[in-house]
């Protein structure tokens, strides 16, 4: 209801995980982009090393199908198992955490874990800009002129 937590809940839920999925998506990026990737192949047909030569929708356009609806799966499986766990965060419940292994955060001290909460959430926030920019040069050139003549877009 509009005057109350739960949108509030919901929404620094969601930006908490938007900014964890962005942060992995910067680090995926640009390990794709400085060359690195696992050996072998990916498919019968496609090499990870090929892969690491196109841009990111290149990229997943090369993806099977098969390959596509697992990496969907386990994404819907993830939101599934966090958001019926217990309580839900907007009606009071810990915000949900995807951690294995899970990690024990009672014996740090409040001030140090807010903190801490608030770089990953600065950090998420920079990531989100991050990704969008990365995606904007490699599909519009000259778009992000920091990014221009960089290989990796």
């Amino acid at each position: 209801p509009a005057g109350s937590d739960e949108p509030l809940a919901w929404f620094q839920a969601a930006e908490l995980k938007h900014s964890r999925v962005a942060m992995l998506a910067v680090t995926g990026y640009l390990v794709q982009g400085a060359g690195i990737h696992f050996p072998g192949m990916l498919s019968s047909s496609i090499s990870f090393e090929s892969l690491s030569t196109m841009k990111p929708f290149e990229s997943w356009a090369q993806v099977p199908d098969e390959g596509k609806a697992q990496i969907l799966a386990i994404c819907f499986l993830t939101e599934l198992v966090t958001e019926s766990n217990g309580t839900h965060y907007t009606r009071g419940g810990d915000t949900p955490t995807i951690v294995f292994p899970a990690i024990d955060f009672s014996n740090v001290e409040a001030a140090k874990l807010k903190r801490r909460k608030d770089s990953e959430l600065n950090n998420g926030r920079l990531a989100m800009i991050s990704i969008m920019s990365f995606i904007a040069a490699a599909n519009i050139p000259g778009s992000v002129p920091a990014l221009i003549n960089n290989p990796a877009f």
